[in-house]
């Protein structure tokens, strides 16, 4: 049987040629016609079947299901609704961004499937490819899931990989860690608060819902740096605060709204009532009111150690051992994975592959406007999907 890494390496330009299609016109949550249409049409010219499995999600089947147990490799497809705002020549134009390297996954999964084409017939089992919307708005996967993207045939086990731009290490690096969790949930929230609008020179008549906004934004601080244990991972961001249209007019209302990451599942419930509280507290000590939103994003991804472990036997074998870390030195990372929704269904992995170091002129991190990805790394992608499910595919025999 041919190495999987020199023809992984043989397809590079194919998988070049991919990305900087998808790159150039990036469709945001569920409507992706255009993405899933180009990658219909490549897994179709492949030999595929590819089947619709929720809106502009794709699912297509490598092996023989029959056979023996099937293993998932999701790429998501999305981009952000960010202007790019880099020089490249194949640049996005049309108020979008493919700012999280999702053209990159997709790109990596169609070199994957051509690899599993190419050795389909020795396969004892199935390899399901699942190309997913909506990752960014945590919409996508658990549309797929409706969808029935375990089932017919049904999944045993997944796995995913995630491009990163701007860390320091070698590009074409891959990461696999060993612990229990490997991503944080993320929730969004916005609160509304309303005070009472007047002229600026008599603000003794008005409630400014300004000057409680920026009480309680300062006051939500509190919650990470005094409420929660050090050693207990949680980040809680204030994205913007919105309010006024004059500079002689108090407003009548203002709103701010943010993200809640977190480990620990508990955490997801004592933010939540700690954010209430406060948003109410402050509002009424300067004689206004607020109303808390608060929306369930993805769960904390809970990765299968066991099957962590089996692929980084497999991209050691691979691309050897010193490509493959268990950590990510110095650094825990808060990013969520709309992935995690498959991994409470089944045991599931998620890898990193470093693609751009500072050193090399990738200083951009993820959802910057500005930031690259280094192409380079396609081909270790699409081995490293391919490589590892059929080592799992092998490994199911043996045992």
């Amino acid at each position: 049987m041919p190495n999987i890494a020199d023809d992984a390496l043989r397809i590079q330009e194919e998988l070049r040629t991919h990305r900087r299609f998808l790159h150039r016109t990036p469709e945001i949550d569920l409507a992706l016609p255009r993405t899933a249409e180009y990658v219909r049409k490549q897994l179709e010219d492949m030999g595929y079947a590819p089947k619709e499995c929720g809106p502009s999600g794709l699912v297509a089947v490598a092996g023989h299901p029959e056979k023996g147990p099937t293993i998932l490799l999701r790429a998501d497809m999305d981009g952000l609704p960010v202007a790019e705002a880099t020089d490249l020549e194949f640049k996005a134009t049309n108020g979008n961004a493919h700012a999280c390297g999702h053209d990159l996954h997709t790109a990596m999964l169609l070199g994957a499937a051509q690899l599993l084409k190419e050795r389909e017939a020795g396969l004892l089992g199935a390899v399901k490819l699942m190309f997913q919307p909506g990752e960014e708005t945590a919409h996508g996967a658990p549309a797929m899931l409706e969808a029935g993207i375990l089932e017919n045939p049904r999944v045993d086990a997944a796995m995913m990989l995630h491009v990163f731009s701007g860390l320091p290490l070698t590009s074409g690096t891959f990461i696999l860690s060993q612990d229990e969790y490997v991503a944080a949930s993320c929730d969004f929230f916005e609160i509304q608060i309303q005070g009472k609008g007047g002229h600026g020179a008599m603000p003794q008549y008005a409630v400014d819902p300004l000057n409680i906004a920026a009480h309680l934004h300062l006051a939500l601080q509190e919650i990470n740096s005094r409420e929660v244990g050090a050693a207990d991972p949680l980040a809680l961001t204030i994205g913007y605060i919105r309010g006024g249209s004059a500079y002689n007019v108090l407003p009548d209302s203002a709103v701010m709204g943010g993200s809640v990451r977190a480990y620990a599942p508990a955490n997801r419930d004592f933010v939540q009532k700690r954010l209430e509280e406060m948003a109410v507290g402050t509002a009424r000590t300067f004689r206004g009111e607020a109303e808390l939103v608060y929306t369930r994003g993805s769960p904390a991804f809970r990765s299968s150690v066991g099957l962590a472990r089996e692929v980084r036997a497999s991209l050691a074998a691979i691309f050897g051992q010193g490509a493959v870390l268990t950590e990510l030195p110095g650094m825990k990372l808060m990013g969520s994975e709309d992935f995690a929704f498959v991994a409470e269904k089944v045991p599931a992995v998620m890898g990193a592959l470093a693609a751009g170091e500072p050193k090399d002129g990738y200083v951009y991190p993820q959802h910057h406007p500005k930031i690259r990805f280094d192409e380079d790394v396609l081909w270790r992608g699409a081995a490293a999907y391919a490589g590892a499910a059929l080592d799992w595919l092998q490994g199911k025999q043996a045992r």
